[in-house]
């Protein structure tokens, strides 16, 4: 209630003051802001309880769920020939152990078709279903820099997840939901089908991106080529298409005489659809907001300060919603404006601006009075040399080419320059977020941007037209398919160019600081003088190119061998450091074909876990033995970090390893075999190869956890034992030679093939780590292998309990480290 009374009191206040006390009004006016903010998160439901109600029986046992359909998916097929459609619903009714539970809770379904059957039947909106499933809670990688999964299915009122075959669900009778979203989904569905009869399957898998937001068709290498270079926002649904549309529709509206008012309601009420008819939620009602008060500002004959719309509009929306500005895409939205209005407009405005005006009217004498001297003199010269073109070309040609022409030289300037400073504005949160230097953002955007606003329009009209005439519709889509085609072709050959593929570790706190300062200092000089505009807009240069071409220094700890076990789920990762800082990965982790995921762990597990170290290269990497759960991951770090070498023990053939040696090969990494008996030093710590032995090289008799690389690593008194899926017949063989170690890499994810009693009585390890997925369906780790760890008096940690484990070898003692603790 305090909160409440300060909110209407403040601006009472301030509008008492409004008069005589500008000062004392601006204040209280700033603290009506605060307050409201409070307010509002006064107000601010609790997170709904009732959503987690399901929670208990997502334990793994059988049920028999009933639900309704509340976001409809896409078939997709998966690489093992069959078909996936994700859906969301929300639950009616769970039974379990022969009782029916009322439960209304989301959840995430992944339902499955059988491979050579016929076209299952695709999900919508209302329906309800039954089907038996087992329900698990969504899990996080539990690594430094992880993606928060749990998070982003909570904020989309997800609660667990499930996976069930198509024959197995049944369709029940009566349609759930409301209304307004049973339509709105069902024209969302007729664009994406109309779209492909009007374009091949590519063109119209990257209109449904470009037009209502719907990637879903999309591959994962087209997506990948828009990030190297730096296009990926014109794949979603942003700012830049609803101005694109807005301005579009309300230009034809204008033409059409239509009036002011008219014109703009009607630009505002078809955004507003069409922000209803993409569903992205938060960024497309920020860009529909911010029209809304540009188009305020124009009907009231209001100055139309971009600058004063951003900030109104983040105003209302931190208002509702305090926690957005945390969010990355609130931050990139608002930055991008920002950069534009606050750095790049006061530019053009001393360059292009007053020449676009000097070009209005070039044969009217009677306007140079409105205009400085200097602009004048250019209207002059350009009189001059149309009266010279005269002769040649006519007495109204020459004018037309020069006016025309001017305007699209400065045009284009304009939006060079743009893109120029966006580009060198937006390396901190491109390196923050997405660990990305878009080295080839520029040129790729120059060609990207316009061919978008085409694609838009003629997509847009080719859409609509199709309701009335398939056969009128196709003239708009060829002139869409002409530019998707130039779009995607500019993109691929850009992405392929190796620049284009830069990847930069998570920036430090403190150059984090010096970026921000550089862009707040950029925007503060670009309205004052020449000199210090050019100022600082050189300083926003070099802290982009700091960013972007200087690694931070790595998170190391000096004077110690560091193992550490990342969680990639069901797979080995694990990272070396010796102690003068060299490093060594061994193993990629990695997702085997038949669990039909999506999900690269290379790419999207263990790179972030080493950017967020400040790692950009490492010296070495390691592949134990060919398995998917080992190597799976491995192309994405060797694309993402170039190691000098690749280390390999036995090699049987194995089509996955082959791609991978030749994808090392492309890169200029030499591969090097290593067999039992061979010792090295390197960084300070020493390196004894246990296994594969040599007559093991050439055999692909054995099975391939039989070949896996062991070694032994040692600092001073201290070493590790590193397993890989060494079964029990290899571990009898190396046990004696193996030696004491203070810490073990359990093998093979805690099976029963492996840690024999032998093993740990020869090495007699203090710690031990089990690298293993949680829930895996393997029952990893056995509850043998544990009890035979703790008689053994050995300290187990497991990635699937607490995550990244760090263990620091001084030489003297081991200190294992959670990351859950630092």
């Amino acid at each position: 209630m305090w909160w409440l009374a300060a909110a209407i009191a403040f601006p009472l206040f301030a509008m008492a003051c409004r008069q005589r006390h500008r000062r004392e009004a601006w204040a209280l006016g700033l603290s009506a802001l605060f307050v409201t903010g409070a307010f509002a998160i006064q107000l601010h439901p609790p997170m709904d309880q009732s959503s987690l109600a399901i929670l208990p029986w997502a334990d793994g046992r059988d049920l028999l769920i009933t639900a309704h359909v509340t976001k409809e998916g896409n078939l997709r097929l998966t690489s093992a020939g069959e078909t996936q459609e994700r859906l969301d619903v929300e639950t009616e009714e769970i039974t379990a152990d022969g009782q029916n539970f009322a439960v209304r809770s989301g959840l995430r379904i992944s339902v499955f078709g059988t491979r050579g059957a016929a076209q299952p039947h695709l999900f919508r909106y209302g329906e309800r279903l039954q089907f038996p499933a087992k329900l698990y809670p969504p899990r996080n990688f539990r690594n430094p820099g992880a993606f928060d999964y749990r998070s982003y299915l909570a904020e989309n009122g997800i609660a667990a997840l499930a996976s069930v075959k198509t024959d197995n669900v049944a369709l029940l009778p009566g349609l759930a939901g409301t209304r307004t979203e049973f339509w709105r989904t069902r024209v969302r569905r007729g664009i994406i089908e109309r779209s492909n009869v009007l374009w091949q399957e590519r063109e119209a898998a990257l209109l449904d991106a470009l037009l209502v937001g719907e990637n879903s068709f999309l591959g994962r290498d087209v997506l990948t080529e828009f990030q190297r270079t730096g296009t990926y926002h014109v794949l979603v649904i942003s700012g830049l298409k609803v101005g694109i549309l807005a301005f579009t529709l309300f230009w034809v509206l204008r033409r059409l005489r239509l009036g002011d008012f008219a014109a703009s309601a009607a630009t505002m009420l078809a955004i507003v659809a069409y922000a209803l008819l993409t569903d992205v939620g938060v960024p497309v009602w920020r860009a529909t907001l911010m029209l809304a008060l540009f188009f305020a500002a124009r009907l009231l004959y209001r100055e139309r300060s971009v600058l004063n719309t951003i900030g109104g509009a983040a105003l209302a929306l931190l208002i509702v919603n305090p926690s957005a500005v945390f969010a990355a895409s609130f931050q990139l939205s608002f930055l991008c404006v920002l950069i534009i209005a606050g750095i790049a407009v006061p530019i053009l405005d001393r360059g292009t601006r007053p020449l676009l005006r000097a070009l209005r009217n070039l044969n009217s004498a009677g306007f140079d009075r409105a205009l400085a001297p200097a602009l004048v003199q250019f209207r002059l010269d350009l009189r001059m040399i149309a009266g010279r073109l005269e002769r040649f070309l006519g007495r109204r040609v020459p004018l037309l080419i020069i006016t025309r022409g001017g305007r699209l030289l400065l045009l284009s300037t304009e939006f060079l320059v743009i893109s120029v400073v966006l580009q060198i504005g937006f390396s901190l949160p491109m390196a923050y977020y997405f660990h990305r230097a878009t080295l080839v953002a520029l040129p790729a955007n120059v060609l990207a941007v316009p061919l978008t606003e085409i694609i838009l329009v003629a997509g847009a009209v080719a859409i609509g037209v199709s309701y009335i005439s398939f056969t009128v519709a196709r003239f708009p889509a060829l002139v869409a398919a002409a530019a998707l085609q130039a779009m995607s072709g500019s993109v691929h050959w850009l992405g392929a160019v190796r620049i284009a593929d830069t990847r930069v570790p998570t920036p430090h706190l403190t150059v984090i600081s010096l970026g921000a300062a550089a862009i707040a200092l950029a925007m503060i000089s670009a309205r004052r003088r020449a000199l210090l505009a050019g100022a600082g807009l050189a300083g926003l240069g070099i802290a982009s190119l700091w960013i972007c071409l200087v690694p931070p220094h790595p998170d190391f700890r000096s004077g110690a061998l560091e193992v550490t076990a990342i969680d990639v789920g069901q797979g080995d990762s694990i990272l070396l450091v010796s102690p003068q800082g060299r490093t060594l990965l061994i193993d990629g982790g990695g997702i085997a074909s038949w669990m039909h995921s999506e999900l690269d762990i290379g790419e999207d597990v263990v790179s972030p876990y080493l950017w967020s170290r400040g790692i950009s290269h490492l010296d070495a990497v390691a592949i134990t033995h060919p398995h998917a759960d080992h190597i799976g991951g491995m192309s994405a770090i060797l694309a993402n970090f170039h190691p000098q070498e690749l280390w390999l023990g036995a090699t049987p053939a194995n089509p996955e390893l082959e791609r991978l040696l030749a994808h090392a090969r492309s890169e200029g990494i030499p591969a090097i075999s290593l067999q039992a008996g061979d010792r090295f030093a390197t960084g300070g710590a020493e390196f004894r190869i246990l296994a594969p032995e040599p007559d093991m090289q050439s055999s692909n008799t054995r099975r391939e956890n039989d070949v896996s690389l062991v070694m032994n690593v040692s600092y001073g008194q201290t070493s590790v034992l590193l397993e890989g899926d060494a079964e029990k017949d290899e571990e009898k063989r190396f046990a004696n030679e193996a030696g004491r170690a203070d810490l073990l890499k359990v093998a093979h994810h805690g099976s029963m093939t492996s840690t024999t009693p032998e093993l740990l009585a020869a090495v007699h390890p203090r710690f031990a780590v089990i690298s293993v997925g949680a829930r895996n369906v393997y029952g990893h780790p056995r509850l043998g292998i544990l009890r035979r760890l703790q008689e053994s008096l050995v300290a187990t940690y497991r990635t699937d309990l607490e995550g990244a484990v760090t263990f620091y070898l001084d030489g003297k003692t081991v200190t294992p480290q959670l990351a859950a603790l630092r």
